[in-house]
């Protein structure tokens, strides 16, 4: 590398969907030497321990599942995002 060139570095994001548009444009191969191999990967299930059904007419719920794929999510997950933003508001404002 010449001393002309500027080595890319991965930036810290504000927002997941600032880190999708970065990622929308750039190769992991860019960043390889700041990527460290991760050898055992295990994936646990979130603490949720109850579920909930919530029923939505189809423009509603076409509105909620356009809004999560936008944000690369899935619309129960921002379902879950909204309520639990909505009742943590309400528990600062009290």
């Amino acid at each position: 590398m010449t001393g002309k060139e500027k080595k890319n570095h991965i930036p810290t994001f504000k927002t997941i969907e600032e880190e999708a548009a970065f990622w929308d444009t750039h190769s992991s191969e860019e960043f390889a030497d700041e990527l460290t191999t991760v050898e055992d990967v295990r994936f646990v299930k979130a603490h949720a321990k109850k579920a909930l059904t919530v029923r939505f007419d189809e423009d509603t719920f076409e509105e909620l599942t356009r809004e999560a794929r936008e944000k690369g999510i899935g619309p129960s997950t921002l379902a879950r995002m909204v309520i639990l933003e909505h009742l943590h508001a309400r528990k600062r404002a009290s």
